[in-house]
């Protein structure tokens, strides 16, 4: 709904109440459930509670919607696995059936702009905070593409604008803002999705040097502040669609950036 670059902040979130969904989804301890106990470590947990799954469980996970929010995972009730409920977007909650009852925040390359980090922050505090309280876990942003096309309808939306060291910088503590009001964070979109035009059929040629040296800068910050999850992109890279891409997916993002979230198509 494009940029306002109004910034009106109220009070950050209190700690004592947001809580990320890995634990605070739940009211029980261990016993019977050991992938609830907070002494492992996530990936640990999540082992063991792939072991106790069906294959339907498994299958539940990796795709379909529950209903309501923009995307929304089944939870697993039997094994305390809450619902993911994911909405957009990079800067505001969107919600088409009550028209006017979300915040417009100032637009992503506005807070880019700022060169503040702390003003980056608190913008992430403070929508992290909205989506929390309207019941949602994941919210689809911080969008974090370079402005390479001057005519790309969605450069709005990115935090870098033309500076992958801007991103790098600016998308930590947006991040961190988000995911300390206890919403999951979702860096996209992951990679080359610098236009809109024929988007679901372009095929971006970029060589290894340019993309960590331009593309992957704003995502490998994004990793720095642990964020939760990504989306890949329409496009393809080098004849290959981007969320079927071996080489920009498994090799670049998890093994060489490693990203420790998990990868979500657009």
């Amino acid at each position: 709904s494009g940029c306002d670059t109004t910034l009106a902040l109220g009070p950050p979130p209190s700690p004592s109440g947001h809580k990320m969904i890995a634990s605070a989804a739940f009211a029980f301890s261990g016993g019977d459930r050991p992938w609830m106990s907070t002494a492992d470590t996530p990936a640990q947990r999540a082992a063991t509670l792939v072991q106790h799954m069906t294959l339907a469980e498994k299958i539940q996970l990796t795709h379909g919607s529950c209903g309501g929010y923009v995307g929304n995972v089944c939870g697993i009730g039997r094994l305390g696995v809450p619902a993911i409920k994911m909405n957009d977007g990079p800067q505001g909650f969107r919600d088409n059936a009550h028209p006017g009852s979300s915040t417009a925040w100032p637009c992503s390359l506005a807070i880019g702009a700022t060169f503040d980090r702390s003003a980056a922050e608190a913008w992430g505090a403070a929508m992290g905070d909205e989506f929390f309280r309207k019941g949602a876990n994941v919210q689809l942003g911080p969008g974090v593409c370079l402005a390479r096309v001057p005519r790309n309808g969605r450069n709005f939306e990115y935090i870098s604008g033309e500076d992958p060291h801007l991103g790098y910088e600016m998308v930590q503590p947006a991040v961190r803002g988000i995911q300390g009001a206890g919403v999951v964070a979702n860096a996209k979109h992951w990679a080359n999705n610098n236009q809109e035009t024929d988007r679901t059929s372009v095929d971006e040629e970029v060589d290894e040097r340019t993309q960590f040296e331009l593309y992957y800068p704003p995502f490998e910050g994004a990793i720095a502040a642990g964020v939760g999850s990504a989306m890949c992109s329409y496009n393809k890279i080098r004849t290959r669609w981007s969320c079927e891409n071996p080489e920009t997916l498994q090799r670049d993002l998890k093994e060489r950036l490693g990203f420790r979230g998990w990868g979500m198509s657009d």
